[in-house]
């Protein structure tokens, strides 16, 4: 009787030792079951992440080409405000001082001797004012003489402060044709202007 006594408690043994190991294989089955359901979801969240990014924050087509657009606009913009500053510069007016000339003169009409004493200057865009500069240089003395000489040929009425502007329109036709150039002078006028009597 001790014989199947311990035939039986050894073939419980086996079967609880059959159960358990079941038992254990179930458990291990349901972790791994667990784990690859964990993956499934971390791989599904990375996914619908991208989706959510690619419909949501990637521009599309048309928001790429607008975006496009407005940046060439932009720089059309400021390449456009540049050559009008570029421009505006070019046609500011500035003024070129000749040195004082001072011309004594005996008009035809009196016996009384004069000098007149001024400073011409020349209005002339900032863009022209170093070929001004040049062309004076190489011809100071002649433009000179030529003033003199338009002073010295015009009436004392002529001289008197309200008839400058004849004057100036004869002076700005003189050194023009001096210059050679018919559109580099703007206009002429008097920085210093005096008629001494001798």
């Amino acid at each position: 009787m001790a014989g199947k006594k311990e035939k039986a408690e050894t073939a419980k043994d086996v079967k609880a030792a059959a159960h358990g190991d079941a038992a254990a294989t179930e458990s291990k089955k349901g972790s791994g079951l667990a784990g690859k359901l964990l993956v499934a979801a971390f791989v599904s969240g990375i996914i619908i992440t991208e989706t959510f990014v690619f419909f949501f924050l990637v521009p599309s087509g048309e928001q790429i080409a607008l975006l496009a657009e407005q940046r060439l606009i932009a720089q059309a913009q400021e390449v456009d405000a540049k050559d009008k500053e570029h421009e505006h510069e070019e046609e500011e007016i500035v003024e070129f001082h000749f040195p004082i000339i001072k011309v004594p003169f005996k008009p035809a009409e009196t016996d009384t001797y004069y000098t007149v004493e001024f400073i011409l200057y020349a209005e002339v865009l900032a863009k022209n004012l170093d070929h001004l500069i040049e062309l004076f240089a190489s011809m100071e003395g002649r433009i000179k003489n030529r003033l003199m000489l338009e002073i010295r040929q015009t009436s004392l009425q002529e001289l008197e402060e309200n008839q400058l502007g004849l004057l100036q329109r004869r002076l700005l036709a003189t050194v023009t044709e001096m210059l050679g150039k018919d559109d580099l002078l703007l206009n002429v006028g008097f920085a210093e202007y005096q008629v001494l009597e001798d």
